[in-house]
């Protein structure tokens, strides 16, 4: 019997898969906690690999999940698709328990007052002063932004803020 070292790469087939064939291939895993989280994706996968390729999945450390087991019995497939279904459900409840404890801790951070991301450019003290002597020719738009510590984007974003802002005066 052929063994192929990998047969998924991050939840599809490696290119071509869909075409190749892989009766006879053996996929050999170990159930890391990174693959066990990608289970769900892995079940349209396993389905593939196994009944429409004909090719055998091994977890080193799951017998329950070898495909090889009786010489394709029906009932060692049968137990093999269960085990991999509750494994599924476990992974997908965990990953819902991450994200609502992840929900939970923004809450209460946004609660205490932290705040999320990069910190916004400050405009320098003169900034209107440096923005008139720009508009009149009198300053380059390279030495404005220099002397303002900005890129291109960040000054006409904060030109705008600042113009709004001199309008309700």
């Amino acid at each position: 019997m052929k063994q192929m070292a990998s047969v998924i790469r991050r939840g599809h087939l490696y290119k071509g898969g869909s075409k190749m064939n892989l009766f006879g291939y053996v996929r050999v895993s170990d159930s890391s906690q990174n693959e066990a989280r990608q289970l769900i994706a892995m079940q349209e996968q396993w389905r593939i690999i196994t009944k429409e390729k004909g090719a055998d999945i091994v977890v080193l450390d799951m017998p329950l999940l070898d495909t090889r087991e009786k010489e394709r019995d029906l009932t060692g497939r049968l137990i093999a698709d269960i085990v991999l279904q509750l494994l599924s459900y476990c992974a997908q409840k965990e990953r819902e328990s991450i994200r609502q404890r992840q929900a939970e801790g923004i809450a209460a951070a946004k609660l205490r007052g932290v705040r999320f991301g990069r910190p916004s450019a400050q405009l320098p003290a003169n900034f209107g002063e440096l923005v008139h002597h720009w508009e009149c020719g009198a300053l380059p738009f390279e030495e404005l932004l220099t002397q303002c510590k900005m890129s291109r984007s960040t000054f006409y974003k904060h030109l705008a803020i600042w113009r709004v802002q001199q309008d309700n005066k």
